[in-house]
């Protein structure tokens, strides 16, 4: 998997899931596991488990803010990484932090959970949509998430390559629109940029333990970018770990489990 040498501070601006599978605590598994340092945010608390969402507490705006410019202020960041923001004041701190820091950033538009829990209040997908996407050095939207970022039906490749041509000119420097939820024996992710488009291709695993994936190629995508990688190479080492996580499932709990996060560490050992 060849981390870079370089060793990439990732600011993470997320919520907490007691599960261990998503949020922040698949983002601190997964920037670890790649040789990265992850520092955090916390924008909500969360009462789940495999089988769903029980009960969302937010934090407040500012307090989100001052967490994510203590980080900054003193043990600094090399990419920042957003995810679940909840409503729309949280929204606003998010984009005043990107905006004052000046780093990469990687932005995955959480709105729903794998149980259909709704993490990102209706309210606030406006100010989502001109505040964050412009932001985005890289944003990660899945199939359902892109198609109500942009109005488009996104059910194939060329639905994805729609929707990612949309959020390009919405302000977004890069996109990568997972297959996860397209039909098809095959998974592709389609990574769309201003100099053209890379897919990356892998066979779709029959598997329920799938929490927390999009919060593991995001913040791996992110730990890239933090270690000086390229865009494409970011993208290419985090969809080749977040494949093996998901193949490495260890089978916890009743519902969607979380990913094997540490397998690369065991390789290396």
């Amino acid at each position: 998997m060849g981390a870079s040498p370089q060793r990439g501070r990732v600011l993470i601006i997320a919520g907490s899931d007691s599960g261990g599978g998503a949020g922040i605590q698949a983002d601190i598994k997964t920037v670890t596991a790649l040789g990265g340092y992850a520092a955090t945010a916390v924008t909500a608390v969360t009462v789940q488990d495999t089988l769903g969402v029980k009960v969302v507490h937010p934090i407040p705006a500012a307090l989100v803010e001052a967490q994510a410019r203590a980080v900054l202020d003193d043990i600094g960041a090399d990419a920042i990484k957003t995810g679940m923001l909840g409503d729309r004041d949280v929204v606003e701190a998010a984009a005043r932090v990107l905006a004052g820091a000046g780093l990469p950033a990687v932005v995955d538009p959480v709105m729903i959970s794998k149980s259909g829990a709704a993490l990102l209040d209706p309210a606030a997908l406006d100010a989502f949509r001109a505040l964050m996407i412009p932001a985005a050095t890289l944003l990660t939207p899945n199939a359902p998430e892109a198609a109500a970022l942009t109005g488009e039906a996104v059910t194939s490749v060329e639905g994805q390559r729609r929707a990612g041509e949309a959020l390009l000119r919405a302000g977004a420097k890069a996109v990568l629109v997972k297959g996860g939820h397209v039909p098809g024996p095959r998974v592709i992710d389609l990574l769309l940029t201003s100099a053209g488009e890379t897919s990356f291709e892998g066979p779709r695993l029959d598997t329920r333990h799938t929490h927390g994936t999009g919060c593991t190629l995001a913040s791996a995508c992110a730990a890239g970018l933090a270690q000086g990688l390229g865009l494409t190479d970011a993208v290419a080492r985090a969809v080749a770990y977040t494949a093996e996580a998901i193949a490495r499932a260890p089978g916890f709990g009743a519902g969607a489990g979380p990913l094997d996060h540490g397998w690369i560490l065991r390789e290396r050992s």
